[in-house]
C-alpha cells in the first residue's frame, strides 16, 4: 500500500470521526437545557448557526458549483416563510408538517424562475436576482392574504419555556444536514462535474454538449430547497412573518458572504464561513452594541480574512496543502 493511500484512508477516517463526533454532540447538547434550563441563549444561537449553514450551502451550488452569483435567494427563505405560515394560518397545520413542501414550493418558484433569470449571466443575472426580491416584496406588500404590509401573526408554540425551543433546534439540524449532505453528493456526481465545467468556461460546456441550461435551471432550483425549508422553520420559530424580516439584502448578501469567506465551491466552506461570520458578529455585538462600531470591526475581521484567505479559509488551506483532514470533504 502506498504512501498516498495511507494518508487518503487516515484522512478519511479523521473526516468520518470528526463528523461523528460533532454530530453526536450537536444531537445530546440540548439535554443540558432540558436538565438546567440555563442554555437558551446558546441554543438560539446555534439554531441561527445551522439556520445559516443550511442556506450558504445551498446558495454554494448556485454561487460556488456554478458560478453564477445569486442576490436574490432570500426569495426562497420568505417563499418558505410565508407557504407554511399561511397553511398553519388558514388550514391549522404545523410548520414542522409542512416544512419540506415549503421546501418544494421554494424549489418550483426556483424552476420558474430560473426559465427566465438564467438567460442572463454575468452581471445581468445579478440585477436579475435583485430584480427577483423587490418584485416578491413588492406582491407580498399587497397582498392582504399574506397579511401585507403588516405582517402575519402565527400562534405560539404551546411548551414549557424550557424546552420550547427543542423542536426548532432538531428541525433547523435535520435541514442543516440534509443541505450539507446534498451538496456533498452534487459536487461528487456527474452533474456537479457538469456544473464545475459551466463555472470553469460555459461556452465550451456547451460546444461539448453540455446541456447547460438545464443544469444551471436544476442548480439554481435545487440551492432554492433548503432555503424554503429554513424559511419555514424560522418564521414559526419568530412566530411573525413581515416581508422585509425575510426579503432584506442583508440575508441574502450573508449567504454570499459565508460561502466566500469559508471558501465557496468547497463542501466544507460554507459551513466555516457560517460559523465563522456569526461568532465574529455576535462577539462585536456582545461587547460593542448595536452600534457603527460592531460592523466597522466586523467588515475589519471579514477583510482580513479575505487578505489572508484569498480563495477562503477552506480553499486557501487546500491550495496550499494545509487544510486539516477532518475538513477536507472533497
Amino acid at each position: 500500500m502506498s504512501g498516498a493511500t495511507l494518508t487518503t484512508g487516515t484522512a478519511g477516517r479523521s473526516r468520518s470521526l470528526f463528523i461523528l463526533v460533532v454530530f453526536g454532540v450537536l444531537l445530546v447538547f440540548p439535554l443540558l437545557q432540558v436538565a438546567t434550563g440555563r442554555f437558551n441563549y446558546v441554543l438560539h444561537m446555534m439554531m441561527f448557526t445551522m439556520l445559516y449553514i443550511a442556506m450558504a450551502s445551498s446558495w454554494n451550488i448556485i454561487g460556488g458549483y456554478t458560478g453564477y452569483t445569486s442576490l436574490g435567494h432570500n426569495v426562497f427563505y420568505a417563499v418558505g416563510a410565508y407557504f407554511s405560515g399561511l397553511v398553519f394560518t388558514y388550514l391549522k397545520i404545523s410548520p414542522f408538517v409542512t416544512f419540506p413542501l415549503a421546501g418544494i414550493a421554494a424549489l418550483l418558484v426556483g424552476v420558474l424562475v430560473g426559465l427566465i433569470a438564467l438567460r442572463t449571466r454575468g452581471p445581468a443575472f445579478i440585477i436579475a436576482t435583485i430584480a427577483m426580491v423587490m418584485l416578491t416584496l413588492h406582491l407580498i406588500d399587497q397582498w392582504e392574504f399574506t397579511g401585507g404590509a403588516n405582517g402575519l401573526s402565527l400562534p405560539f408554540i404551546r411548551l414549557d419555556p424550557k424546552i420550547a425551543k427543542l423542536p426548532f433546534y432538531y428541525a433547523i439540524l435535520i435541514v442543516a444536514s440534509g443541505a450539507v449532505v446534498m451538496s456533498h453528493k452534487i459536487r461528487h456526481s456527474k452533474f456537479g462535474l457538469g456544473l464545475r465545467a459551466i463555472s470553469q468556461d460555459e461556452v465550451k460546456a456547451e460546444v461539448a454538449g453540455l446541456p447547460t441550461n438545464r443544469y444551471k435551471i436544476a442548480a439554481f432550483a435545487l440551492s432554492g430547497l433548503f432555503v424554503g425549508m429554513c424559511g419555514a422553520l424560522w418564521g414559526y420559530y419568530l412566530t411573525y412573518l413581515r416581508p422585509d424580516m425575510f426579503l432584506t439584502i442583508a440575508i441574502a448578501s450573508n449567504m454570499v458572504l459565508m460561502s466566500i469567506i469559508g471558501g465557496k465551491g468547497t463542501v466544507a466552506g460554507p459551513v466555516v464561513g457560517a460559523i465563522i461570520i456569526v461568532l465574529v458578529n455576535e462577539f462585536f455585538v456582545t461587547t460593542l452594541g448595536s452600534t457603527a462600531l460592531n460592523i466597522v470591526f466586523t467588515g475589519t475581521v471579514l477583510i482580513l480574512t479575505l487578505v489572508f484567505f484569498p480563495r477562503g479559509v477552506v480553499g486557501t488551506l487546500k491550495e496550499h496543502n494545509n487544510l486539516p483532514g477532518f475538513l477536507d470533504w472533497e
